[in-house]
């Protein structure tokens, strides 16, 4: 099996704000691993959170490339377990392996990747649409560029409820709230109460990813449910999660691919908890694996590719919220440069 690296600056169409940092530009690595005239192609990004960057990810799988050219036919789930041993460190560079390897063999058995695995997609979530941290005046104008059923909202500013207040009046579509991280245990409580007047799903991160016994308070008071991001990053986090967080929203970069990414949507929804899947920005080729989840999910972020002024990629499409697949078979992504 052969591994080729290449990498991309992917330009968004806005500068894209969070309660933490703000970007225009998003450096992201393609995997592409061939075998038997196949290739399976899977994606990370950068994350200053998270100290990733795209050279340190290719120095990783460069480090392994003995192991990947020794690879035959093993399940992805083998394959998973042996390159987890080799990249403990860096699990978004497992992630764009582990990615491109189930992509790759489910191309091999000729079927795409949610019937490999035998899901049923009658049931699919939408996806939401984010609005990055804006003036009000910037966030109502993004969110009326692209009508859409269902909108994730950053925030975690000193204006959070006057936002929502102002982008409520000009639609009547669904609202997510998105803080990460970025408020108190008594901000989001006074805020959810407002929130819920506003036509608000749920909260997403609200408070600091390490403050459990914050979490505990707000799961406990919350008239919002309150769903898991930056305190779910590994299968471990789940059954911590269960009893502080409604729900958990699994990052693939963060876990180490879809192989895992499978394991914690089981636990969880063993456990009662909502599952969700979220994006980073990226392009076509994450959101495309992100899709074949969507049978195992109650709610989706997979906008990724909608955030960017040009795409570097084929696959899924997204239509007001529906999920398209492509034709092809494993995730069904076709480079296009």
């Amino acid at each position: 099996m052969k591994l080729i690296l290449r990498t991309f600056n992917l330009k968004l169409k806005h500068p894209f704000t969070i309660s933490r940092e703000s970007h225009t530009i998003q450096p992201s690595l393609i995997v592409e691993l061939q075998s038997g005239g196949y290739s399976g192609y899977g994606e990370a990004t950068s994350n200053p959170y998270y100290k990733i960057t795209v050279d340190s990810m290719m120095a990783n799988l460069e480090k392994i490339i003995p192991f990947i050219e020794s690879v035959t036919d093993e399940t992805p789930e083998v394959f998973w377990q042996k390159a987890h041993q080799l990249l403990k460190q860096d699990m978004f560079a497992l992630c764009a392996l582990d990615m491109a390897y189930n992509d790759l063999y489910a191309r091999q058995q000729g079927k795409k990747l949610y019937e490999l695995w035998g899901y049923s997609t009658d049931k699919n979530p939408m996806t939401d649409y984010t609005i990055g941290i804006d003036s009000i005046e910037k966030m109502v104008s993004k969110m009326k560029e692209l009508p859409w059923p269902i909108y994730k909202i950053k925030l975690g500013t000193q204006e959070d409820i006057a936002i929502v207040t102002e982008l409520r009046k000009h639609t009547d579509a669904i609202f997510r709230i998105d803080a990460n991280c970025g408020w108190t245990v008594e901000e989001t409580l006074n805020n959810a109460v407002e929130l819920k007047k506003l036509g608000v799903e749920f909260l997403e991160q609200p408070l600091k990813a390490d403050n459990w016994e914050g979490h505990k308070v707000v799961f406990r008071n919350s008239v919002l449910p309150v769903i898991a991001d930056e305190s779910c990053i590994i299968k471990e986090d789940v059954a911590k999660c269960y009893n502080h967080f409604h729900g958990v929203n699994v990052k693939l970069v963060k876990c180490g691919g879809l192989t895992p990414a499978r394991r914690m949507i089981s636990q969880a929804r063993k456990l009662g908890m909502k599952t969700m899947v979220g994006c980073m920005t990226e392009s076509t080729v994450g959101i495309s694996a992100i899709a074949h989840l969507l049978p195992e999910l109650d709610f989706v972020d997979m906008d990724g590719g909608l955030l960017l002024a040009e795409d570097i990629a084929t696959g899924i499409t997204l239509h007001d919220g529906k999920i398209q697949y492509s034709e092809l078979n494993g995730t069904g992504v076709t480079l296009i440069s």
